[in-house]
């Protein structure tokens, strides 16, 4: 059985071509499937759209959640109810082909766990593009688990490897990343990304850097380790400093003097020390987070 996934937050313009496409593909190549949309809160018709497909088709299924708790966590409430043996996932907004999931299949037929989309093109925006590609060479250079450049959710994976993912909770959601973290046979597939069906983009900017914030604090201690590296540069600097002015106090003359010097040097050492602070407390919130053991979604309804 296949699992298909998909969260969407006002997107009433999209879900006829969404249903049509993905039930359309499912049907064609697959005995027995599933399609879990998970609307996130929308505020426009989705919902309504969403529970008329399942009245006439019941393997549309449709869970809503109480409020927007975000793209993620969205994704990680339909994962969190995939009854497939395996499950793939995919945006609402139909820039990820869901033709891909066949070539996904074959691929897990071939012995992966873990098979995903590899942007090797973009109809998007210049700096979108920009960001992205230096986001993922970012994070590349600096994470502990190796995640793959420019994939995004647009997967498939087995039944163990989504148990697993379930075990590994977090609040600072970063899927991509949790799954590369989990580890087993993976591989990944170039394909090139359409451009929006219809409507707007949901991820602002805004979310796409709290994405991103997520990913580099989740998989990377090199926020905490580069406090140790410029604190090492700072005493490289003040030794210097010191063997400046004591050399030309007692060999060349004078001592360096001005008000403007040390306001100067008191600003930097404060700024260094104000950057320490707030990378701790980035560690600080997110432990706290963790130890409230909120819940990262609340299901209104579902339509099984």
């Amino acid at each position: 059985m296949i699992s298909l996934v998909i969260p969407v937050y006002n997107e009433e313009e999209i879900i006829p071509a969404l249903y049509e496409r993905c039930t359309g593909i499912l049907e064609k190549h697959f005995g027995d499937f599933e399609i879990i949309c998970v609307d996130d809160g929308s505020t426009d018709r989705t919902l309504e759209r969403l529970i008329s497909y399942h009245e006439r088709d019941k393997r549309f299924k449709v869970i809503s959640l109480s409020r927007n708790f975000g793209h993620q966590a969205a994704l990680l409430a339909g994962l969190s109810h995939a009854r497939g043996d395996y499950i793939a996932m995919l945006d609402g907004d139909l820039q990820d082909p869901p033709e891909m999931l066949v070539k996904f299949y074959d691929k897990i037929k071939e012995g992966y766990d873990v098979v995903y989309g590899i942007r090797e093109k973009r109809k998007e925006g210049l700096l979108k593009k920009l960001l992205y590609w230096g986001f993922y060479r970012l994070l590349g250079s600096i994470s502990n688990v190796h995640i793959p450049f420019d994939s995004g959710d647009f997967s498939m994976i087995t039944r163990r490897v989504l148990d697993v993912i379930l075990q590994t909770q977090e609040h600072s959601l970063f899927l991509r990343g949790t799954r590369a973290w989990v580890g087993f046979k993976q591989t990944g597939i170039e394909y090139e990304r359409n451009a929006r069906v219809s409507g707007t983009p949901k991820y602002t900017f805004k979310k796409l850097f709290l994405l991103a914030y997520n990913g580099l604090f989740s998989f990377s201690n090199f926020p905490i380790k580069i406090l140790a590296r410029l604190g090492l540069l700072v005493l490289v600097f003040s030794v210097s400093y010191t063997i400046y002015i004591l050399t030309k106090k007692f060999f060349i003359g004078g001592v360096p003097q001005g008000f403007t010097t040390l306001i100067l040097v008191m600003f930097f050492f404060n700024g260094i020390l104000l950057i320490a602070i707030g990378i701790i407390g980035e560690y600080i919130i997110r432990i706290y987070d963790e130890i409230r053991k909120k819940p990262l979604f609340i299901v209104k309804d579902k339509f099984l």
